[in-house]
């Protein structure tokens, strides 16, 4: 049976050109991207100006607090992709033993005890510093212009203040001071501000105005940014105690010392061959091999097991996700993980014999090397939350209800330049909900650290000077060792499993961008969830309804607890892609939302 073609139909068409190509989930942050290709600046001169405004215009998800990762190639060497670090690991003082002595069974879902060492700026600064053109002055433009001269408030901003509102009001009186000026939530394209951010960006140019070169210049900003005021005015405003999502009072334990100790840096990705194609990823100290091993799994497969838009492709496509996940929440963390032996042909040909022909509800990771299953597993707590009560208390990740209802997200950022530059990256944490303010910094901490588990067994334990097992995830495509596409999504523990639908579509079924990122998707709840209170849905499948009601009841046929999310739901997905050969460009973005865009020429 052939792939599914494409729908005739795509929401926007695939962008292509020659020169350059930017992709986000905010318009703004897509159209200052491409603003800084049209002046001669590299992709990381460009992602790097995104990224910043994505803090100032996309605040319910995403903020300086936060984290991010990112995988890049550049034009001088493309053979030799690299991920950007920007995962900050648990403060010194957060320990298990602190987090018990304070009546914690879980790590909060907000508050300060929620947070890794911020990593998100440094690393950007970081990419800036050894991979950038530009002056720091003028990459960090547009983020200062829109912070201080204001820009049109989301509806979603909006909807997500509201729910917090009382949160707020009640218990976080900076985060109102900022969000609900005069005590009024702001209406949808209402200008909203954020001067104490602007200044903050401000003193970190100012902080290099005395060095010599410029890359000098943006080092002396990562000092100010990891050992000068910011890092003082966070040490100092966590000290008070504040609401946490728990429901009590606590302090902070991040130290000064914490700011200072962290460095974001390069490193080498962890990759696989698939169908003649070199998928580059995180490791383990993140969900990144999650996409590989279901990758793994799936390549023993014929085509039509592969494609997402049928009853047999969809039913195989969950189960080998819902066994890569088993594997990522019973052996992943910043360790000692064994991805030789997850990432084997023999450990895939092994999993791939458990799918059958109906869905599994079952918990089911597998065989390390020594034939013995870990004797770690995670609690499966089943769904049931008062999700109202959790929004009010600002907990979890901003992304699509477990009923597939769209909350919000992370952000997401591709750029690709007319010298071959090309980079994916997926900022996150530190949004709105998640912590109250920093009056002076116009900022507040992330929630990262909720992916640890207050037990030593665990390959995630809470342990100092240790990352928390990131859900961010891009993912850079090369083949004949030469980038050929750079892709991602917002989404939680959604990013790998709608990754894969749209590299599925472009590698095996010959979609353009837009075309898959537009075809119906579908995800996986059949996990232990990231984000507290982490529930998991047995056999949990949740899809959007275009994918039409012969695959749908096929899939409750076989099993699957399935979730219709309506038409345009899932899935947060953008890309950039360059053919070596041509140098040709093309670009596409989620119309979900209304609020993703591509650009470029």
């Amino acid at each position: 049976m052939p792939f599914t073609p494409p729908a005739a139909f795509t929401t926007r068409p695939t962008l292509e050109g020659h020169f350059g190509m930017a992709a986000s989930t905010h318009w703004l942050a897509t159209a200052a991207s491409q603003a800084v290709l049209e002046r001669g600046g590299n992709a990381f001169d460009a992602a790097v100006a995104g990224a910043f405004l994505l803090h100032v215009v996309e605040p319910h998800l995403n903020g300086p607090g936060g984290d991010m990762t990112g995988v890049f190639a550049t034009a001088e060497d493309p053979a030799n992709p690299q991920v950007m670090m920007g995962q900050g690991p648990a403060p010194a003082a957060a320990t298990i033993e602190h987090y018990r002595s304070e009546g914690l069974d879980m790590v909060p879902g907000a508050g300060a005890l929620a947070s890794a060492v911020p990593g998100a700026v440094d690393s950007w600064l970081n990419l800036l510093e050894h991979h950038g053109t530009w002056e720091l002055a003028d990459v960090l433009d547009f983020a200062v212009d829109y912070a201080e001269h204001g820009h049109p408030v989301l509806a979603r901003v909006v909807g997500t203040i509201e729910r917090v509102q009382e949160l707020f009001t009640e218990h976080w009186p900076t985060s109102a001071a900022q969000w609900i000026p005069e005590g009024q939530v702001p209406k949808s394209g209402d200008l909203i501000y954020n001067r104490p951010y602007a200044e903050v960006l401000r003193k970190l140019i100012a902080a290099g105005e005395g060095a010599e070169g410029r890359a000098a210049r943006v080092a002396a900003a990562r000092q100010e940014w990891k050992s000068g005021f910011v890092a003082e005015a966070v040490a100092k405003f966590i000290s008070t105690p504040h609401r946490h999502s728990t429901g009590g009072d606590h302090t902070g334990v991040m130290t000064t010392a914490d700011f200072a100790g962290f460095d974001a840096h390069f490193e080498a990705p962890v990759t696989i061959d698939f169908r003649g194609y070199s998928i580059a990823k995180i490791g383990a100290w993140g969900q990144g091999p999650v996409l590989l091993q279901t990758l793994k799994i799936l390549d023993g497969f014929d085509d039509d097991r592969l494609d997402p838009s049928t009853e047999i492709g969809a039913h195989t496509i969950l189960e080998a996700l819902k066994l890569a996940m088993a594997d990522r929440d019973t052996y992943y963390g910043d360790g000692d993980v064994d991805l030789d032996w997850l990432l084997s042909d023999d450990y895939a040909a092994s999993r791939r014999d458990l799918i059958t022909d109906d869905a599994s509800l079952e918990f089911r990771p597998g065989a390390n090397r020594a034939g013995t299953v870990s004797t770690f597993a995670p609690p499966l707590v089943l769904e049931g939350a008062d999700e109202e009560a959790m929004a009010k208390a600002g907990v979890g990740e901003p992304t699509v209800a477990k009923n597939g209802v769209n909350n919000g997200d992370t952000c997401h950022i591709d750029v690709v330049d007319r010298w071959g530059n090309i980079i994916s990256a997926t900022p996150s944490g530190g949004w709105l909900q998640s912590s109250p303010i920093i009056p002076e910094l116009g900022f507040c901490l992330g929630t990262r650290l909720q992916m640890m588990w207050l037990d030593e067994t665990a390959p995630s334990a809470l342990t100092p000077g240790k990352r928390p097992r990131t859900t961010l995830t891009p993912t850079l495509i090369s083949k004949d060792d030469q980038p050929v596409i750079a892709l991602g999504s917002p989404g939680g523990d959604q990013q790998e499993q709608w990754q894969l639908l749209m590299i599925l579509r472009m590698l095996v079924g010959g979609y353009e961008p837009q075309q898959a990122i537009d075809a119906p998707a579908l995800h996986t709840t059949a996990l232990a969830g990231s984000f507290w209170p982490r529930t998991w849905v047995p056999g949990g499948a949740i899809v959007e309804d275009r994918l039409g009601d012969d695959v749908i009841n096929g899939l409750i046929s076989r099993g699957h607890v399935v979730t219709r999310a309506g038409d345009w739901e899932l899935g947060r997905l953008s890309c950039v892609t360059r053919d070596p050969a041509t140098g040709r460009v093309t670009a596409g973005a989620n119309p979900r939302g209304a609020q993703g865009y591509a650009a470029g020429r």
